[in-house]
């Protein structure tokens, strides 16, 4: 649980209050900007709020294939993956989730037939490493931009 020591009664109670929203579940997840910083942003989870990352572009709504931009639009999340060793127990989600292994790649060469997907690694393409000393993604979650 996210807030397990919770010391005063104040906190005991947002802490209550934020475990029940999250149990039964969450239809939007709001991201936004984080001022000052593009490829920043906050991610609203009803009145949860995490950091999180962007493409080194921040958001665009005219994203194009390799600005590094991170779109701006509604869209559905999929599934998603997390790292077993900073989220034990990280599976307990309605959403698809698998954890992150040492071989986890993500292909980022459009004209791969892997294109935006999972690869295990070493893979012949350009990819990322989903396991990473910076913890970049210690949790990912795969939206339905450009998945097709």
């Amino acid at each position: 649980m996210i807030c397990s020591v919770a010391r005063s009664y104040k906190k005991k109670r947002a802490c209550n209050e934020a475990s029940a929203f999250l149990r039964k579940g969450l239809s939007v997840l709001t991201v936004r900007a984080r001022p000052g910083h593009p490829s920043q942003a906050l991610l609203q989870a009803g009145k949860l709020v995490f950091s999180c990352a962007l493409g080194r572009g921040g958001i665009s709504a005219g994203k194009r294939e390799g600005d590094g931009a991170t779109p701006l639009g509604s869209m559905r999340i999929l599934s998603g993956y997390f790292r077993n060793d900073h989220f034990p127990g990280g599976r307990k989600t309605r959403l698809a989730m698998a954890p992150i292994g040492r071989d986890l790649g993500w292909c980022e060469v459009p004209e791969d037939r892997n294109y935006n997907r999972p690869v295990k690694i070493p893979y012949g393409a350009s990819h990322e490493r989903m396991l990473r000393a910076d913890r970049l993604y210690d949790a990912c979650l795969v939206l339905d931009w450009n998945i097709a």
